[in-house]
């Protein structure tokens, strides 16, 4: 067993790195080695209670996190966009994906399962994501975090109303009323140990467990599996139980150290349930399940982002914004998989419905992951078609007229870099303006008492209503070197003919920048390190600073 373990790491960890050079996630990589060690490829794993129990404490840790992320005034202040986003992306998903396998041929069951499985998207993938395209903070980023938290929150509903259904079912192959009655009872009275527990157990021992950083670690774990393991004892399931020790911290000041620390555990763990599930696919009858896979394929590659973006058209967004935070969505997740094996676990679907739907996630998480890492180029090629996304007014992102404002610069992005830039202008009497299509970056920039505009820099026609003619420096802060280029054909065609300086926010976005020939590139990270260099050798003492 050992030895298996030592070929299923040294595996992982092989094809891993091919994912990353690929651009992949690691979910698909984990899968794709299950499926190697399985009897379907080199047969190193059977049936093994080993890596069966490690991929159960894996969707434990998992859920953990999840009720951990879920701090209860996050929950309070989630915007109605987000809300209306994620609810009617949830239901038309539903709605449309019921049809779709029932003409597919399933049982209603078994399509009422599918299609509630083809409504959640990977909030792990899409936060790496937009991290890495340092887009969480845009408006699209934070719009899509939110609806992705409405998703989780509808996920654990699902397992709940799931594990309710075979409680429920187990009651009534007993024989009746007395075990429904019995079951309400315990369950009443195990929610109110639970909440004693958590009321006034937790404060008294956190701080305890958190003087030590090794203990808490050990903590958070029990704590988690011992409620999964409560809830599987009442009849919901170990997930709720999970999700509920987890939610059960999020209001503590040791939320953050809490996640930081399991957040790797969370991924070594999750490797086993994948290579689990992996190794128990099915794949006799692909052929026959391939047609069905690829037809729910483009419904989620394609249907899931249409559904978003008419929904934000229709609450005023341009379609741009819609279009970026509906690529979000194009993906089915590690819940969706969770939840068909639930499924099958209770005897209410077929071992095929799982390998399908884990069949959709491979094809859509891999395909979606290229989607947004090129979703701005995606987008300039079929902008032309998304007019129907759009209103005539689309009043939330609607731009300012600052044509009577004659300035010497114009900063396109007012984020964290662009703000500080004109404030430090500022202080040296240059006129400067900020344009910004974020309004909460824009909020926070007028808050230290900057001008700054709302609106789209990439939209020509609002480029004409800004004073460029007589500006000699733009600026563009963007963080993607396409828009970028767009930018600058828009301010040109707007009249400007002064010099375009761009800030390289990415790596690699300088030398990119310089290929298209921009005025003047500024490279934030070499401009500080060349700062920060200088403050140190102003510390250094006469003697021991070098001689020139």
């Amino acid at each position: 067993m050992f030895s298996d373990f030592a070929l299923i790491l040294a595996l992982a960890a092989g094809v891993g790195l091919l994912a990353a050079r690929l651009r992949q996630p690691t979910i698909v990589a984990f899968i794709v080695v299950g499926i190697l060690v399985g009897p379907a490829a080199l047969g190193w794993v059977g049936h093994s209670d080993a890596i069966e129990l490690l991929s159960q404490l894996g969707i434990t840790v998992l859920l953990f996190l999840v009720g951990l992320k879920l701090d209860p005034a996050l929950v309070r202040q989630l915007g109605p966009v987000a809300l209306a986003t994620g609810l009617g992306q949830l239901a038309f998903t539903i709605a449309f994906g019921f049809l779709i396998a029932l003409a597919l041929g399933m049982d209603r069951l078994t399509a009422i399962y599918v299609a509630v499985a083809l409504t959640f998207s990977s909030t792990i993938i899409i936060i790496k994501l937009l991290g890495d395209k340092r887009e969480l903070d845009s408006l699209h980023g934070r719009i899509a975090t939110g609806f992705l938290i409405v998703q989780d929150i509808a996920v654990v509903v699902a397992m709940m109303i799931i594990g309710a259904l075979g409680v429920g079912e187990a009651a009534g192959a007993d024989g009746g009323g007395m075990d429904w009655l019995a079951w309400t009872g315990q369950l009443l009275a195990g929610v109110v140990a639970v909440f004693l527990l958590i009321r006034y157990g937790l404060r008294w021992v956190l701080p305890w467990m958190a003087s030590t950083p090794e203990l808490m670690v050990v903590f958070s774990v029990a704590w988690g599996v011992a409620l999964a393991a409560f809830g599987e004892h009442l009849g919901l399931s170990k997930e709720v139980g999970a999700f509920v020790a987890g939610f059960a911290l999020a209001g503590t000041p040791f939320r953050e150290a809490v996640g930081a620390r399991l957040s790797g555990l969370r991924d070594f763990l999750l490797l086993f349930f994948f290579v689990h599930l992996g190794s128990g696919l099915v794949f006799s009858d692909l052929g026959s399940q391939l047609p069905a896979a690829l037809a729910l394929s483009v419904f989620v590659l394609v249907g899931n982002p249409l559904i978003v973006m008419a929904i934000m058209g229709f609450m005023g967004y341009r379609r741009r914004t819609g279009f970026m935070a509906g690529l979000t969505v194009a993906q089915i997740s590690e819940f969706s998989v969770i939840f068909i094996a639930m499924g099958v676990a209770l005897g209410h679907v077929g071992s095929p419905a799982l390998s399908l739907v884990t069949l959709v996630g491979l094809v859509t998480i891999a395909l979606s992951s290229y989607m947004i890492l090129y979703s701005h180029p995606l987008f300039e090629r079929v902008q032309r078609w998304l007019g129907v996304f759009e209103r005539r007014d689309p009043w939330r992102e609607r731009g300012e007229d600052a044509s009577g404002t004659p300035v010497q610069v114009v900063v396109f992005g007012v984020g964290r870099y662009g703000a500080r830039l004109m404030s430090a202008l500022a202080r040296d009497g240059v006129t400067a303006l900020g344009v910004d299509f974020d309004p909460v970056a824009v909020a926070e920039a007028r808050a230290l008492g900057l001008d700054v505009h709302f609106g789209d820099a990439e939209d020509a026609e609002f480029a004409h209503s800004l004073p460029l003619a007589g500006a000699e420096l733009v600026v563009a802060t963007l963080a993607d070197a396409h828009s970028v280029t767009h930018l600058r054909r828009a301010v040109r065609e707007a009249g400007f003919d002064g010099r375009f300086v761009a800030a390289a926010r990415m790596a690699g976005a300088a030398e990119h920048l310089r290929r298209l020939q921009v005025d003047v590139v500024l490279d934030p990270f070499d401009d500080a390190a060349e700062q920060a260099a200088d403050t140190l050798r102003d510390l250094l003492s006469p003697e021991a600073a070098p001689r020139t």
